[in-house]
Formats: C-alpha cells, structure tokens, sequence
C-alpha cells in the first residue's frame, strides 16, 4: 500500500507480538494446512465434557490447569486470517491471575491450528507431589479475526507497503470513546496523506454496518477530542508519521432504534491505498453517529 500509489498495495502483517500479560500465540505456515507453534503443548488433563464457555467462534479449548491453557482456532472462511482470542473468568471456582489473550496469525482457510496461553502461576509443590489436577473455570470471553490480508502492522519488519497503520487501545470516560489511527513511513520514500481517510464499519462476520452517520470531525460529538484539525495535505517523509482520531459516545436514547455495535473499522489512508482492518469495537449506542479526524502530523523522522 502507498498513500501516493508510487509502491504497489501488499498486505500487512498483524502484530502478535502486542499481546496482553500472560498471552500466547501461534503462527501458521503457508498453503492449505497449518502447524502448532513449538510453545503449543498439553495443559493438564483435557476433560470428557468441555465445561461452559469452552467452545465460541471456530474456537476451542482443549485442555487447562493452573498454568496454562491451550486451545485450537479453526478458519471457516475463504482466506487466511488472523485471530484474537481473550480468555476470561466464568465467575465461579477458581479464579484467573489474569485475562490473557491469545493469537494465532496466517491461519490458511479451513485449516486449525493449536496455541496456548499462561493462565496463571503454577504451584511449585505440583511438580514434586502428585496433586489432582486443578482446572481454573476459564472461558472463551471473545473472538475477534481480520484477514491476513488487511492486518494492521504495529511492529516488525516494515510491509512491503513501506507504512505502517494501526490503531491505539484508546481511552473511554462518561460513554466517550476517543481512538488514535496512526501511519507511519517506515519506507524509504516519501508518502503523502491529504484530508481524512475513508473508513467502513463492519460487524462480527465483516459485513459492512450502514446504519451509521460518519461525520468529518468530532465537535458534533463532543469537543477537545483532537478530532477536528483542519484537513491539509502532508506529505511524510521516512520515519514520519500521522494521526487521525475516531470519536463516538455510547449513548442510547428512548428511540425504537436498535444500539449499533460494529467490532471492526475498515481503513483506507487514501481512496486509493489498500484497506487495513482494525478493531475499535464501536459501540454507538441508538445515536449511530462516528467522528472521525484529518490527518494530522504526528512525529519527526527518527
């Protein structure tokens, strides 16, 4: 992808190695099967029945202790994509050191792969006394998958593009939600940006959510977001980057009009350049309004 068209578009790659504490991840090889990580392996003892929460989205768990859990994450779509899986608290029995998360990247079209993730801190006397086995009630609380194709790149090796785009964790407060867009020449030659990018927003099976109105800006939304630069045409150079910020609220009214919830956020920098996928989880309430920012220059070269 070039904002200037002067590089051909290729795709980016997500960047697992961003995960939360206690996380885990797996990457699949090419063509049409896919292999474990060496980190995959059995965790305790998997059980007859699967307990509640243990299956969601193409994902399974297959076996947990009091360390690690690992599970198995299945493409039932069309083409290679990467998965985000969070692990949660059922709210009974043992709990959780933390949420962890975990991903598994280039997942070929029906294929499934194996991963697993840190669960929490083991028990020294269990690896010298033969102890029952302890199995944390640990859910699938989330999946989330982009494809491979348009992964957003935080990281790594520069795309092939030669920039990066992605977005921040951002900040939520009193039902405002603000999100950083970011892009990043990590290329060798320059790459321009002019006025605001094109974004689309889609729902959990990535079809696009129309019952939304994307306005320029966001001081219809609320004000001192940071969302309502002028537009300007900025040309980057190697090392430089831009923003743009997506503002929301989630506010529901006494309307008969159904909230609008869209996990993903389609992102073109330029109408010409290769789309990126990230996952904001917009949650626009009955309002179905989404702010969004110009461009607007981030940093100097490095």
């Amino acid at each position: 992808m070039s904002a200037t068209a002067t590089r051909p578009a290729a795709a980016l790659v997500l960047t697992a190695a961003a995960l939360l504490v206690g996380c885990g991840s797996v990457t699949a090889t090419g063509g049409g099967s896919a292999a474990p990580s060496t980190s995959a392996g059995p965790c305790g003892v998997p059980l007859e029945r699967p307990l509640d929460g243990w299956s969601r989205d193409g994902v399974r768990i297959l076996a947990v202790n009091d360390a690690c859990a690992e599970f198995e994450v299945t493409n039932a779509g069309s083409e290679a994509a990467d998965f985000s899986v969070l692990f949660g608290w059922t709210g009974v029995g043992q709990r959780l050191d933390t949420s962890p998360t975990g991903t598994a990247t280039a997942v070929p079209p029906g294929a499934t792969v194996r991963g697993r993730v840190e669960v929490g801190t083991p028990n020294p006397a269990r690896t010298t006394a033969p102890l029952p086995p302890i199995v944390p009630n640990v859910k699938i609380t989330l999946v989330r998958s982009v494809p491979t194709a348009e992964a957003p790149s935080k990281g790594g090796p520069c795309p092939a593009s030669g920039v990066r785009l992605y977005a921040d964790q951002g900040d939520a407060a009193m039902g405002l939600r603000v999100v950083g867009l970011h892009l990043v020449n990590c290329g060798t030659s320059p790459v321009t940006v002019d006025g605001y990018p094109q974004v689309q927003a889609l729902d959990e099976q990535h079809r696009p959510v129309d019952a939304l109105q994307v306005l320029k800006g966001g001081a219809a939304i609320a004000a001192g977001t940071g969302a309502d630069n002028p537009p300007q045409r900025i040309t980057l150079g190697p090392g430089e980057g831009a923003r743009s910020t997506v503002v929301w609220r989630n506010t529901n009214d006494d309307t008969a009009v159904d909230p609008v919830n869209a996990p993903y956020l389609r992102v073109r920098a330029t109408p010409d350049a290769a789309p990126v996928m990230v996952t904001p989880e917009l949650d626009l309430g009955t309002t179905g309004r989404l702010g969004i920012g110009a461009w607007a220059r981030e940093n100097s070269p490095s």
